[in-house]
């Protein structure tokens, strides 16, 4: 199981593969729907921009076994945390900078 999954439930896995990929600024452009709002299979998403970034997460490999939970704030990703996601918290950020749509990320510890 991956973040995508895990966060947000194995129809959403199953969504990512069976849908192209998307490119988010031609579908922005093309269905005026804010980027942040663009899901997986490029239509109006309202966690769009998290459910790509639980993607991008499970692409680059980061263990979905750590205490790290993708939410967004806008075009803002916020990635809380628990101490054990340490390790992977820095790559996880430059992973979720780079995905289209994201202006911030900001990191929280869960609490």
């Amino acid at each position: 199981m991956g973040f995508l999954s895990k966060l947000f439930g194995k129809k959403e896995e199953e969504k990512a593969a069976a849908a192209p990929p998307v490119s988010v600024p031609q579908v922005a452009a093309e269905k005026s729907i804010p980027p942040e709002k663009v899901g997986l299979d490029g239509n109006f998403d309202e966690s769009g921009l998290a459910k790509r970034v639980a993607k991008a997460l499970d692409d680059a490999n980061i263990s979905d076994e750590v205490g790290l939970w993708v939410a967004q704030l806008g075009s803002v990703v916020v990635l809380k945390y628990n101490p054990d996601a340490a390790d992977v918290l820095a790559q996880a950020k430059q992973v979720a900078m780079g995905v289209d749509g994201a202006t911030e990320v900001q990191a929280e510890p869960n609490s």
